[in-house]
């Protein structure tokens, strides 16, 4: 179940900014995420420990990203208003009318315009702290760079959110991928200011996270817990190290990871399995629902949680560079080597 996350592909505007596409790196360098090892219960039934939901939100997410992309498309009218004047540059796909893309040049995932994103609510830090357009935090991550793009992000949402709003029920997978993305593209503002960024990584990630946390928090209902956490850890730290790949929004993936990571300790503890024998206990003999760790780490979960968002929020809409303050942070995003320079990251 690995999250295909985010090439970000620059494109030059005219202000010679980039576009990060957040959630569709890993697309281009391997194959589709796929569920990790499934975990099975120890004692009871999986009706009696995990009923099942319809999952409805995560198809919805998905249908609603695909109506963004292509009304983002018909805005963008390459045909009208390309970005490029030069004449040999033409629209790709110019069958398609206004839904044409633009040249690869300008964008090789077969997507808009750079300035079609920032219209609509791309993550650009002049715009959401000098210009107090705080609701970018939040529109980005419904917005994706390209086709591909937009395809592979959606087979990550598919694959991960899926089993997890099964199990879990809408509500806290909803909350869970929003607050993601937010928190994604609070800590992505915080440390990059010389570019648009625009996809769900944050989000993605988020599910990621929060799948590592709720196999924790829930450790001892499951039997075949090793395989499963080797897994997903080995998926984990896969993605995160394609995010040092150049024009990788890899803050973005990091701020959704530990915001997913918080919140699954939060909302996806489940009961020990005692709590469910109760009935069967002798009388006046009373079992907490949850295990000491599990309360404690909903309480150290909650208040770090609350604490990040705090502190890097104020610290966004200050003015900060968290680069200022992390030096060594900018290899999150990029490592320099032979083959490529950071330079313009």
């Amino acid at each position: 179940m690995g999250v295909g996350d985010d090439l970000e592909n620059q494109m030059t505007t005219k202000h010679h900014r980039g576009i990060g596409s957040r959630g569709g790196d890993q697309d281009l360098l391997g194959p589709s995420p796929r569920p990790v090892v499934p975990l099975v219960y120890s004692e009871f039934s999986d009706d009696e420990l995990a009923p099942q939901w319809t999952s409805w939100l995560i198809p919805l997410f998905v249908v609603a990203n695909v109506i963004v992309f292509i009304v983002t498309m018909f805005i963008n009218n390459c045909p009208k208003n390309s970005e490029s004047h030069d004449p040999k540059q033409k629209c790709v796909a110019r069958f398609l009318g206004r839904l044409s893309f633009e040249h690869l040049r300008n964008n090789p995932l077969f997507g808009p315009s750079s300035l079609t994103l920032e219209k609509l609510g791309s993550l650009d830090w002049y715009r959401v702290v000098e210009k107090h357009q705080a609701w970018r935090l939040l529109t980005c991550i419904w917005l994706h760079a390209g086709v591909i793009h937009l395809a592979t992000n959606m087979l990550s949402i598919v694959f991960i959110g899926t089993r997890l709003e099964q199990q879990f029920g809408f509500v806290k997978i909803g909350w869970i991928y929003v607050m993601s993305g937010m928190g994604g593209s609070i800590l992505s503002s915080l440390f990059i200011r010389n570019g648009i960024s625009v996809g769900a990584s944050g989000a993605l990630f988020g599910l990621l996270g929060s799948m590592l946390s709720e196999l924790i928090t829930n450790w001892t209902i499951y039997s075949n817990k090793i395989a499963a956490f080797l897994t997903l850890l080995v998926v984990i730290v896969i993605n995160l190290a394609i995010g040092i790949l150049p024009y990788v929004d890899n803050f973005a993936h990091v701020g959704g990871f530990l915001t997913g990571f918080l919140l699954g300790f939060v909302l996806l503890a489940r009961p020990q399995i005692r709590w469910f024998a109760r009935e069967h206990m002798p009388q006046g003999r009373r079992i907490s629902k949850y295990k000491p760790y599990q309360y404690i780490l909903w309480l150290l979960s909650l208040a770090l949680l609350v604490l990040g968002f705090v502190v890097a929020s104020v610290l966004l809409f200050k003015g900060e560079d968290g680069n200022d303050h992390c030096h060594w942070c900018r290899y999150l995003r990029c490592i320099p080597t032979s083959r490529w320079s950071c330079d313009s990251v």
